[in-house]
């Protein structure tokens, strides 16, 4: 354990990825458990939805037609967030403008697609198998590989894995009319967490400009490159090998931690054991094991609380455009964000001192990990069909 003062007293815990702190109150754990009962919930949802937009062959709200697919489908959101072509807009500086120093904008433009998991609609992550996950991870592959800059240092890689990657028979992902600067692979499960639709699906972000988190973490990580000779991640996985108070399971590619500085009561990081800079990194074997990780993830978050678990989930990894030096500072991780704390309805929101000083967690990731451990085995639901 850490030691042994941090169980009993108020502290502060840093994050190296993104150089800020959040409070820790331990204490607070030690107060009766007062958390609400339920009964472990089923899963009520049809195979096949005749009146879902992402379910096969069915309609979607712009009037296309989905293909009868069998595992993913991609497509550009009928509703994207940010669009490749729109009026120009470049707005100058002006130390003597009040107004230009404080009311700054800047265009962004991109591409925001969808993509399913899996053609029932009832299936999550947790329910599927990891053999019946790589097509979704041979299809972020195929996606981030068709959008990087020509002078990608990743490029040769890139269209290697093509090759040896089947094509998604129900249609390919085209390359950008522009080029793009970053990819964020992303999923929110459930409705706690603004997801409109439960059939299994995600969305992918590709913008003109590096998002803030991701940019965090490129800075931190080439600083601590810079300052120690050694990659953060690298040392943090050796780390979490070594001391196994987060470690929530492993295998030969890829570890999960709930991590030291997490703010979630049972957030959970994915890193790969090499230095992988981006998915197009990954062999046959660690897609695969990459797979096994993700569903350990969902199926033990299910099993925790016998919920159909909230989160949302998202990959990091090298951008789109970038120079060598910042796809060698970039290390191959999926980060897990849940709201519930202490059972299927209690949830922990960002209010109050959080809001205004900085972010507060009771529960430590040192326990969250042990009961998240304790979860494995076959998904709870099986039991109750």
């Amino acid at each position: 354990m850490p030691d042994e003062v941090l169980n009993d007293i108020s502290h502060r815990r840093y994050n190296p990825l993104t150089g800020s702190w959040l409070l820790v109150s331990p204490h607070r754990t030690k107060r009766p458990w007062q958390g609400a009962q339920e009964t472990p919930s089923k899963n009520t949802l049809p195979s096949y939805d005749p009146k879902c937009y992402l379910c096969p062959g069915n309609k979607r709200a712009q009037g296309d037609s989905n293909p009868r697919y069998k595992n993913t489908f991609a497509f550009v959101n009928d509703y994207s967030a940010v669009k490749e072509t729109q009026q120009d807009y470049h707005p100058e500086t002006n130390k003597d403008d009040v107004a230009s120093l404080l009311l700054q904008a800047r265009p962004v433009t991109g591409r925001c697609y969808v993509l399913t998991f899996s053609a029932k609609h009832d299936a999550t992550l947790a329910d599927m198998t990891p053999e019946e996950i790589v097509p979704v991870i041979n299809t972020w592959t195929r996606i981030y590989a068709s959008h990087l800059s020509p002078s990608h240092p990743l490029n040769g890689q890139a269209a290697y894995v093509l090759s040896t990657i089947p094509e998604n028979p129900d249609g390919e992902v085209t390359p950008p009319k522009h080029q793009l600067k970053n990819m964020q692979i992303f999923e929110n499960k459930g409705a706690a967490m603004g997801c409109s639709n439960p059939h299994p699906h995600c969305q992918i972000w590709t913008t003109s400009t590096l998002p803030e988190e991701p940019g965090k973490e490129l800075v931190n990580m080439r600083k601590y490159k810079s300052d120690t000779g050694r990659h953060l991640l690298g040392d943090y996985v050796k780390l979490e090998l070594e001391k196994k108070e987060r470690l929530v399971w492993e295998n030969d590619s890829f570890v999960v931690v709930c991590p030291w500085w997490a703010l979630w009561p049972f957030e959970v990081l994915i890193i790969s054991k090499r230095h992988v800079r981006a998915l197009v990194d990954l062999d046959d074997k660690e897609r695969l094991e990459f797979a096994q990780a993700v569903q350990e993830v969902a199926r033990r978050y299910d099993n925790l609380f016998e919920t159909n678990f909230p989160y949302s989930s998202g990959i990091h990894q090298a951008p789109l455009d970038c120079t060598e030096e910042e796809a060698e500072m970039s290390w191959f991780h999926m980060h897990f964000y849940p709201p519930l704390l202490r059972s299927a309805t209690v949830k922990k929101f960002l209010v109050g001192y959080e809001l205004m000083a900085e972010p507060q967690r009771d529960i430590t990731p040192e326990q969250a990990a042990a009961k998240l451990r304790d979860c494995g085995g076959e998904l709870y639901r099986k039991s109750l069909q």
